[in-house]
């Protein structure tokens, strides 16, 4: 490897450090319909946006609720000692891709199929504390 890509990937290893990151892939759930939720969280503070989502009906709340947990017990083994309550979580990026998509046939009249496509999609969450932007700048 050349001097300047082993720079690279050295300073791209020192960014993962700080970044706290959740993931959850193949989700059953069409990418649309998360993403109708995903936006209602998308930068909020980690509070609220634990508020929103346990008291949204969709069922995809339910499952970034979950992810968003996960995300802050990331945060939270990388920074042992501290209160997230002192360093003002927030939800810095969320992203909703799309995964596999099952095919299937259904039958229709006079002896055609209409093929259904059952989506299911991938979820990035990024959590960050705001004290850590005002401190690099």
């Amino acid at each position: 490897m050349g001097l300047r890509k082993h720079l690279r990937a050295e300073k791209l290893k020192e960014e993962k450090k700080n970044q706290y990151v959740a993931k959850l892939s193949n989700c059953p759930t069409s990418p649309r319909k998360m993403r109708l939720v995903a936006d209602l969280i998308r930068g909020q503070e980690v509070n609220k946006a634990l508020a929103i989502l346990r008291y949204t009906k969709k069922e995809a709340a339910q499952r970034l609720e979950k992810l968003l947990l996960s995300a802050i017990a990331n945060w939270q083994n990388k920074n042992e000692g501290k209160r997230i309550e002192d360093n003002n979580l927030y939800v810095k990026e969320i992203y909703v891709d799309s995964a596999r998509m099952l095919k299937r046939l259904r039958p229709a009249p006079q002896g055609r199929a209409h093929r259904i496509r059952k989506r299911s999609n991938h979820v990035t969450l990024f959590v960050d504390s705001k004290n850590t932007i005002e401190t690099n700048e």
